[in-house]
């Protein structure tokens, strides 16, 4: 009995401390949390759903960089598509080319100390993301930098979901081909891109180059006009809220991972009610344990109120996007889920031009005549262990 109560004090004990460290952290996080959206820019760009093209392009350019190249990536893995990776940048760097390299310490954690010092022996200047540090260890743990964006001698940008591992160019048995969007990027708002790799480089490498020109370079106006929106710590939410609140005939949404906050759940449904068409592509297969019975409530809810889901079937779908009518697509890194929304340090792509728009759906579209449509009859099938999953994916959603 004596025994039963110690262990009983404590599970409440870490259940107490779980608790503050969570809310104490974020408390902390809100209060430097910092809103730098561009104003509207104007640029040129290129979509790659495919990895193997989106690479074969990537590497090019970071072949023939001349001055400098900046990385940031929410996963590396060590794999030997990672390793094609870091010879490449090793090599850049023995050229006498500036490399810097930013990985989140999680996302990441394949990237050994052996790894590491190889690269900054070869010149590399390696840096790790959201470090888990005190005083608020569990809270340090959920907050990632999932962030992916690469510029090339401040003149060519990349931005998306892709990361660098094997399954992102079609080798990994379960998740093949796999499906993502990444932009490549041109024109006036590349340095922008630029400024927000050098601030997140300075909070984690402690290195300050913000003010020097040599970086930030200025650049050609494009053709679409486009705003860039870092977020963190819940300013996702108001943005995605404001877009589904300013919808009057069709939202469109395409994510890996479908967990909305309240406040979004309740704007879809609102959206609905007022006419508007819903569509939401998310995959068939999943990668990660929980994610797609933590989706199903919502998605119950959105089906029964005249929502269109469909799941797609061609390999996993890790694309992130939303399209308001024919007038605003975002495209970006963050997930229609609520680590993207409360946790993750994420950056997105607003376009505000009918013609990329136009062009951007019938990308998803062709998703869309790749997936399954998902009905109210799947999801109510009777099926104890999904239910039982379904139970805890809810109790622990904000973290998966």
């Amino acid at each position: 009995m004596k025994v039963t109560s110690i262990i009983i004090a404590f599970i409440l004990l870490i259940i107490v401390w779980l608790y503050l460290d969570f809310h104490l952290g974020r408390r902390k996080h809100l209060r430097i949390v910092r809103n730098q959206a561009t104003p509207i820019l104007y640029g040129n760009f290129d979509i790659f759903p495919h990895g193997k093209e989106l690479f074969a392009d990537y590497f090019n350019e970071i072949k023939h960089a001349r001055l400098h190249i900046h990385i940031l990536f929410y996963i590396v893995k060590n794999d030997h598509f990672s390793q094609e990776f870091f010879s490449l940048l090793k090599n850049k760097a023995k050229e006498g080319v500036e490399v810097r390299l930013l990985v989140d310490r999680l996302g990441s954690f394949k990237v050994t100390k052996k790894i590491a010092n190889e690269l900054r022996t070869a010149g590399v200047q390696l840096a790790f993301s959201n470090r888990i540090k005190l005083p608020y260890l569990f809270y340090s743990m959920q907050v990632r930098n999932h962030r992916k964006i690469s510029i090339i001698d401040g003149k060519i940008g990349y931005l998306g979901g892709f990361n660098i591992g094997k399954e992102y160019i079609d080798q990994h048995p379960k998740l093949s081909p796999w499906r993502d969007y990444h932009l490549k990027i041109t024109g006036e708002s590349v340095p922008f891109l630029q400024a927000e790799f050098l601030i997140d480089w300075k909070e984690y490498a402690l290195e300050t180059i913000m003010d020097d020109s040599t970086y930030i370079l200025k650049q050609p106006k494009g053709h679409v006009p486009h705003q860039f929106v870092p977020t963190e710590a819940g300013l996702l939410e108001k943005k995605y809220l404001e877009l589904i609140q300013h919808a009057d005939q069709t939202i469109m949404i395409g994510t890996p991972y479908f967990i909305p906050s309240r406040q979004l759940l309740k704007g879809l449904l609102d959206a609905l009610k007022r006419g508007v068409s819903i569509t939401i592509v998310v995959p068939y297969t999943t990668d990660h344990m929980l994610v797609q019975e933590a989706s199903y409530r919502y998605l119950r809810s959105l089906l029964q109120a005249g929502a269109q889901v469909y799941q797609y079937k061609n390999g996993f779908y890790h694309a992130k996007s939303i399209v308001i009518d024919d007038k605003i697509c975002d495209i970006g890194t963050a997930n229609f889920d609520q680590r993207s929304l409360f946790l993750n340090k994420e950056i997105n792509c607003y376009f505000h031009d009918p013609v990329f728009v136009e062009r951007f759906k019938d990308v998803l579209q062709k998703d869309i005549l790749d997936s399954r449509p998902l009905t109210l009859t799947d999801l109510n099938k009777p099926n104890l262990f999904r239910s039982f999953k379904e139970v805890i994916a809810g109790a622990v959603s904000l973290f998966l």
